[in-house]
């Protein structure tokens, strides 16, 4: 898969993908410390399939690679190509909340 692909899978803001992305922009993490912080930073418990099975599809797409185990645990690290799809993802989403953010702030309530 390509890094256009994948990147456009990355467009919900609570997709375990972009959640695991995010979390490894903070440094290398194995599954369960993955899991803790999304459920912290993002408040999305996500359930070991859905955590495992993203974390192969960005290991597949070339946007995580996988560290040597660390007392029977393997961390995961962000690449430059997932590192870059994220940074696309969060600039749309920026601009998009400030578009939201403006057009609310312009809107005038009107009762019936």
């Amino acid at each position: 898969m390509t890094t256009d692909a994948a990147t456009h899978r990355l467009r919900r803001p609570n997709d375990p993908s972009l959640l695991i992305l995010t979390s490894l922009a903070d440094g290398p993490k194995h599954g369960y410390a993955l899991a803790r912080d999304i459920a912290a930073f993002a408040g999305v418990t996500l359930s070991p399939g859905t955590l495992y099975g993203a974390i192969t599809r960005l290991e597949e797409s070339g946007l995580i690679t996988a560290e040597p185990e660390v007392e029977r645990r393997r961390p995961y690290s962000i690449t430059a190509d997932g590192a870059a799809a994220l940074s696309t993802v969060v600039s749309e989403m920026t601009r998009l909340a400030q578009v939201g953010s403006t057009r609310l702030h312009g809107l005038t309530w009107r009762s019936a």
